[in-house]
């Protein structure tokens, strides 16, 4: 590769510099190992305890439900779950009406942990805010929520 092949220093400091999805996946990156970290005593990570909160609901969701809310793919829920599973904080049940349907829900165990896991989260999530003030988080959620929602098409 000559070196007239190659982009110009400029344009990798540009990239570099206004890149939104770089400072959002780097930000994201940094949050979870802050939530890891708040949640490391109790053994879980921040995606466990996201999954985990996600089926605390009065009627269990089948795994499409989840896997939306969580903006993951079945494949990678399956993933995530099996290591709750194993641990017994999570059960997998086929649907009485659709056997072909799973539904999930948190044990006695795993509502247990997440009681647990609440008041950590509240802590390290208090922190963040507190770093955020200056930028309004509810409209920073709003907004991200919106690209979220933008980029599946709905």
């Amino acid at each position: 590769m000559s070196n007239e092949d190659r982009l110009p220093v400029r344009i990798t400091k540009e990239v570099r510099d206004t890149c939104l999805c770089l400072y959002v996946r780097r930000t994201a990156r940094a949050l979870a190992r802050h939530f890891d970290e708040a949640f490391r005593p109790l053994g879980l990570t921040n995606g466990q305890f996201s999954l985990m909160m996600s089926l605390n609901r009065p009627h269990p969701p089948v795994m499409g439900e989840v896997a939306a809310l969580l903006g993951l793919d079945r494949t990678t829920l399956t993933a995530a779950l099996k290591s709750l599973r194993h641990r017994g904080l999570v059960e997998v049940r086929a649907d009485k009406k659709d056997k072909r349907s799973r539904r999930l829900t948190v044990t006695p165990a795993g509502r247990a942990l997440l009681a647990e896991a609440y008041p950590l989260w509240q802590a390290a999530h208090a922190e963040v805010e507190a770093r955020l003030a200056s930028l309004d988080p509810d409209s920073l959620r709003t907004s991200l929520a919106r690209l979220a929602v933008d980029e599946k098409g709905e």
